[in-house]
């Protein structure tokens, strides 16, 4: 498959995490990925194991390891120190997020959104660092209309960002609408879509609840309808998913950045399927 592709991790908490971590890098290298992205928690809660996993991802297994960044929770010092030492272990990406306040907790940082966050980047650092945002093709959760997130996200972009990766989705339709949308804004900059192999169903669904993520009725029924057939369910998934690849990459999708989870076999199932 010509299609480059980029896989996202977690920062693992515990020895068991970090193996099943390694394991996972190991069987996703022969992709051969044009970088890994490494998510954090919320609020900053996995601040120290995000930089510690984007080290040991960069020295252990020679991946670009690109860190997530948040606002949240954050001053402009520590952020400013943060950015610091991502340069020193020699990162030159980052995904720059808003993130989400986790609740009862009151202090949402100096920066509140995202755009705010990527001017501060190039403030003290210039275009060191090549800076990804996120997409929301089916509306972010929190926005009030279509047109305000549309409006929203081209600020980021206004703001210095180079380009964005969305949120998972299985209508290819949101993802082409989104873009079309977006172009007659005048926003040029390449759009990955952002892919979710599907193992884990009920697991699955918790999720898109939580992210607005829409799991069309026909695939939910069909998912549904496996009932406790697991191996059935991976099967399925990996067909509807690779389907789903296929006409992104036809369509003209520059990239397909996959969710990981930490596993290997719901993305290997789906880029088998990719040839």
């Amino acid at each position: 498959m010509q299609t480059p592709v980029s896989f996202e991790f977690y920062p693992p908490k515990t020895d068991e995490q970090r193996s099943q971590l390694d394991r996972t890098a190991e069987k996703l290298k022969t992709y051969s990925p044009e970088y890994v992205s490494c998510t954090f928690g919320a609020g900053g809660s996995t601040l120290s194991f995000t930089s510690e996993t984007v080290r040991h991802l960069k020295q252990e297994h020679g991946f670009e390891a690109v860190p997530h960044i948040s606002c949240v929770g954050g001053s402009r010092e520590e952020i400013r120190e943060l950015l610091k030492l991502y340069r020193a272990i020699g990162c030159k990406r980052l995904v720059a997020l808003r993130g989400d306040l986790p609740s009862g907790m009151g202090h949402p940082g100096d920066l509140r959104y995202a755009s705010e966050l990527i001017e501060f980047i190039r403030a003290e650092h210039g275009s060191h660092f090549h800076i990804e945002v996120g997409a929301y093709p089916e509306m972010h959760p929190q926005a009030e209309d279509a047109m305000v997130d549309l409006k929203h996200f081209k600020a980021k972009i206004d703001a210095g960002a180079d380009g964005a990766i969305t949120q998972y989705f299985y209508n290819p339709d949101a993802y082409f609408h989104f873009i079309d949308a977006v172009r007659r804004l005048g926003v040029q900059v390449p759009i990955v879509p952002g892919i979710m192999p599907i193992s884990n169903f009920s697991q699955l669904r918790r999720f898109s609840e939580a992210c607005g993520a829409e799991i069309p009725r026909w695939l939910g029924k069909r998912m549904q309808a496996f009932g406790d057939d697991a191996e059935g369910i991976r099967e399925f998934g990996a067909d509807v998913v690779a389907r789903l690849c296929e006409r992104l990459v036809a369509g003209g999708a520059p990239s397909l950045h996959f969710y990981t989870l930490n596993l290997a076999k719901p993305t290997q199932a789906v880029l088998s399927r990719l040839g």
